[in-house]
């Protein structure tokens, strides 16, 4: 499915605009740096007339003592122009590193601000991108761009007006091709901005493809597939290189032009000049530094033309930035109401649910459930029935689109999002586990918890014991994804961290369906002491979690088809009898 765009196209000026207000905050620091580069420019452009005086008056007389001061003043001048230059480089290249800073802290706090599913229509590998590479395409931007656009405008209009004070009639001659080479730099400019967001596109999709295998990899390694995922990423980033190259294609073609034009029009002012030196119109020194000012004000021309397309280059990754920090999420992550207890009343009045990437497909259909405080309800079905829908809605990972959800009687659109999460702990079938140490995540549920507060959770979840079997005991780290401990291992953690939470709702997604019978024990310890006091939903395939529920609801195509405890329906014939008998045949 063909994902939706985030929001209209901003246009180019309205782009650069709020890509240059980023600088805003660091306006003392660019002035300062503006400052030296002043200094910097008007040292250059002293050094010219530095030439002529030597050629004119210190040649011209054989005076000695002139040359040396002339030379002195050409040194002091070099030295001030130095030392300026690298204090705005430094300034400016400061000022553009805390832009980025914020600029990527705000970006990514707005990704974590979106709703799920955002994250359903968009691969990791593209947000990535989005904070690692656009961001840092924009860095030069809004920091030493700007020292160079007003450094090299700077030398632009000095070195005109000494042109002219100089000579007019060969400054005239010299700024004839000025017109055309401007026209071609809007042109070029367009052009390359067009192409420079195509080939940020296929680089994000090359980084998809790498984030997929290299988080897939023990996938890719048990199906031999390396060779079809090293190819997949080469077709990527060919696509790329062949975007880059177009690119650079048409940089080379401006770049040519630009030259021959620039170096053509100083050809013709060195023959003229030649002609009004002969005549006597100008002297040779005067001629020398004209040249050297027409030398200046080629190359910032010439540099303005490329800051130009640095700029078009800019505005194609601020827009996707841009779009990004602006998104408002469907589900807000904060706001709303924050009542003071919870007594764990849940009910879902005539809900109805599609995922938004598959709306035709209706997952659930008009479902009424009630699960009063403490009660322990599990919910069965073949796979694909909606179980797990039901858990996402609870936590609001996604709104219904028709029916209501209420937890002590208020509707979830009306509680604080971040609060009722708050309420809510799950551990799933697969618990996600950050690469930290043991003791992070198990903290991760409650960020504040003591050492010994993250060892009674531990004790709790029956997973003190293999803790400290490991040297580093509750600083050992888990790996990417918990990859270094075991299933059993990884789940009794994520028990830890809920018990941690102390949750007044609980949700037990599949928590024991890929244990060995070991680990399964362990685990079904640990949470029946979870589960004592809390309202709790299990949803199951084994009969081993189910049976101790105090009622069972059987789904089958988004409808509740079955009801009542577990004994009752075994007495009945229906989905249920067949989903336990079908589950006996296989052991």
């Amino acid at each position: 499915m063909e994902k939706p765009p985030l929001k209209p196209r901003l246009p180019s000026r309205v782009t650069l605009r709020r890509l240059l207000s980023l600088a805003r905050p660091e306006l003392r620091t660019l002035l300062a740096g503006t400052f030296f580069l002043a200094i910097g420019s008007g040292m250059s452009l002293l050094y010219p007339q530095a030439m002529r005086l030597i050629i004119d008056e210190a040649l011209g007389s054989r005076d000695r003592a002139l040359i040396d001061r002339a030379a002195m003043w050409m040194t002091l001048i070099l030295a001030i122009q130095a030392l300026a230059v690298a204090l705005r480089f430094y300034l400016f290249t400061t000022a553009g590193e805390r832009v980025v800073t914020r600029l990527r802290q705000d970006l990514f706090a707005s990704m974590m601000g979106q709703e799920v599913a955002f994250f359903d229509e968009r691969k990791t590998g593209e947000l990535t991108n989005r904070l690692a590479s656009d961001t840092t395409v924009l860095q030069n931007t809004v920091s030493a761009n700007i020292s160079m656009v007003l450094r090299n405008l700077a030398q632009a209009v000095g070195g005109v007006a000494l042109l002219f004070y100089t000579s007019p009639v060969l400054t005239l001659l010299m700024l004839a091709v000025v017109p055309a080479v401007a026209v071609g730099a809007v042109v070029y400019g367009r052009r390359v901005r067009k192409l420079s967001k195509e080939v940020q596109d296929a680089l994000a999709s090359s980084n998809e493809v790498a984030e997929e295998s290299l988080s897939g990899v023990r996938t890719v390694r048990a199906f031999a597939a390396e060779k079809h995922e090293v190819t997949r990423y080469r077709n990527a980033v060919d696509k790329a290189f062949e975007l880059a190259r177009r690119r650079i294609r048409h940089s080379s073609t401006f770049m040519a032009v630009a030259s021959f034009g620039g170096f053509a029009s100083a050809a013709v002012v060195l023959w003229y000049g030649g002609r009004l030196v002969v005549d006597g119109s100008l002297s040779v020194g005067g001629l020398t530094s004209f040249l050297l000012y027409s030398l200046f004000v080629a190359f910032a021309l010439g540099a303005l033309a490329e800051l130009w397309a640095d700029f078009m280059r800019a505005s194609g990754a601020a827009e996707r930035v841009f779009e990004l920090m602006d998104r408002q999420p469907t589900i807000p992550a904060t706001g709303g109401e924050r009542p003071a207890t919870v007594q764990g009343r849940v009910e879902l009045r005539e809900v109805s649910f599609a995922y938004p990437t598959r709306p035709d497909v209706q997952v659930l259909q008009g479902i009424d459930l009630t699960i009063a405080p403490g009660e322990i309800v599990a919910i069965v079905g073949p796979s694909g029935a909606g179980k797990s829908t039901i858990a996402s809605l609870l936590t609001r990972l996604y709104d219904p689109q028709e029916g209501r959800i209420l937890v002590d009687g208020k509707d979830l659109k009306a509680l604080d999002p971040e609060w009722l999460r708050q309420q809510i702990g799950v551990v799933a079938q697969e618990p996600l586990l950050f690469s930290s140490s043991i003791a992070e995540n198990i903290r991760y549920g409650r960020m504040d918890a003591s050492d010994a507060e993250v060892e009674a959770a531990a004790r709790a979840a029956n997973a003190h014991e293999f803790i400290s079997r490991f040297p580093e005991g509750y600083r050992t780290p888990v790996g990417e994804r918990g990859v270094q401990l075991s299933g059993g291992q990884k789940q009794r953690v994520a028990i830890a961290r809920a018990v941690l939470k102390d949750p007044r709702l609980l949700i037990l997604d599949e928590a024991t369906s890929a244990l060995d019978a070991e680990s399964e024990h362990l685990v079904k310890d640990a949470l029946e002491r979870l589960m004592q006091g809390r309202t709790t939903l299990i949803i199951a395939h084994r009969l081993s979690t189910v049976m101790g529920a105090d009622r069972v609801l059987v789904l089958e195509g988004g409808n509740v088809v079955q009801s009542g405890s577990h004994s009752a329906l075994m007495g009945q014939e229906g989905l249920y009898r067949r989903l336990v008998e079908r589950q006996f045949v296989a052991a």
